[in-house]
């Protein structure tokens, strides 16, 4: 029989996702944190692993799944949270853009998920179950509204640790303090209707959503979430030293307002006292696609007159990040394998062309 007649749909999935395969699995895992550095790795979304000198391995708001894949309904299903954020009920084009990057099957050590609210492109049910099945000491750490869908999922009790806004988490040489959110869009979404005729709206955001802050040896990480503006990013910066922010950047959709503009991301810095800015999140939905580049040229503008202290940095999934190695680069580039070229095959003759 002929290769063509063998092969079948399943199989072409299975031997071609994840895309990324376990590249990036076994990069984290033999990655080997310097004392006073602390390394991250994006993984699309709002996904960021973190490592630290000591060993400590978290992952917050890792997404595995999809997006729209057919056009057969034209629709929004009952109650989907565009439908409840602008009334919508149109189906909207949220294609998954870029491919997924991390196997979580494959993951052999990490020592908690965390979440920071419960948006389906924040929370996911395989990486809880890879987790659960294959290692039995992570912790699954965010706000109530997480814990709910965990529990729901099947997460056990034990491995569970509910938090709010003021709490603090210690992990090997790593201290995680969950701060207040400020993702308006959580409060659009959460609620039934059984609960809008009963006045129970506004929904408790300490709840629903936090931000986190992660304190290493290395130095201080921000994870926003999908957090919009907020005036109290003032008071975060007053209460922790931060190094590093992550936040969730965007091309809103006519009619809606749920992630950061390019002025946004730059205020969000500046309030936050950060060294470093990084915008996330533009790369995962066909329709909040937006270029990164525009923060530059902003930036640029700015920085004088402004006396910025920080500097934004262009990310890429699957990227890694070194905090303080990488905090004046500007820029992100893929290793393109020119540090081994010429380690393997020293006496292998290179074509001259006169």
């Amino acid at each position: 029989m002929s290769k063509i007649n063998e092969l079948s749909r399943e199989d072409w999935i299975l031997s071609t996702f994840p895309e990324w395969g376990t590249w990036i699995n076994e990069e984290i895992e033999s990655e080997i944190v310097e004392p006073n550095k602390v390394a991250m790795w994006w993984l699309g979304n709002m996904g960021t692993w973190i490592k630290t000198e000591g060993d400590a391995n978290i992952v917050i708001d890792l997404w595995v799944s999809t997006g729209k894949k057919t056009k057969t309904n034209p629709f929004m299903k009952p109650k989907h949270q565009h439908q409840r954020a602008v009334g919508c009920v149109r189906l909207q084009p949220n294609l998954r853009k870029t491919p997924c990057i991390i196997d979580p099957f494959k993951i052999k050590k990490i020592d908690a998920v965390l979440a920071t609210h419960s948006h389906s492109d924040h929370i996911d049910v395989n990486v809880a179950a890879a987790i659960v099945q294959n290692c039995p000491e992570a912790k699954f750490i965010g706000p109530k509204s997480c814990t709910d869908l965990w529990r729901k999922w099947g997460v056990p009790e034990d491995r569970m640790v509910e938090v709010r806004p003021g709490d603090e988490v210690e992990i090997k040489d790593m201290k995680i303090c969950m701060v207040e959110s400020f993702d308006r869009t959580m409060l659009l979404t959460v609620a039934n209707d059984d609960d809008v005729l009963k006045g129970k709206m506004p929904p408790n955001m300490d709840d629903l959503a936090v931000n986190y802050i992660v304190k290493t040896k290395g130095g201080n990480i921000y994870h926003a979430g999908d957090s919009h503006y907020s005036n109290y990013y003032v008071k975060h910066a007053r209460d922790h030293k931060i190094d590093v922010a992550l936040v969730g950047y965007g091309e809103n959709p006519r009619g809606m307002t749920d992630k950061l503009t390019s002025s946004d991301v730059l205020k969000v810095a500046e309030s936050l006292d950060t060294q470093v800015i990084i915008p996330i999140h533009y790369d995962i939905w066909t329709n909040f696609m937006a270029d990164p580049k525009e923060i530059e040229v902003l930036y640029e503008m700015r920085k004088n007159r402004m006396r910025y202290k920080f500097k934004p940095y262009i990310w890429q999934p699957g990227g890694k990040f070194i905090f303080p190695d990488n905090k004046d680069d500007r820029e992100y580039m893929y290793p393109r394998g020119f540090e081994d070229a010429f380690e393997l095959e020293p006496d292998l003759p290179f074509l001259q062309i006169l």
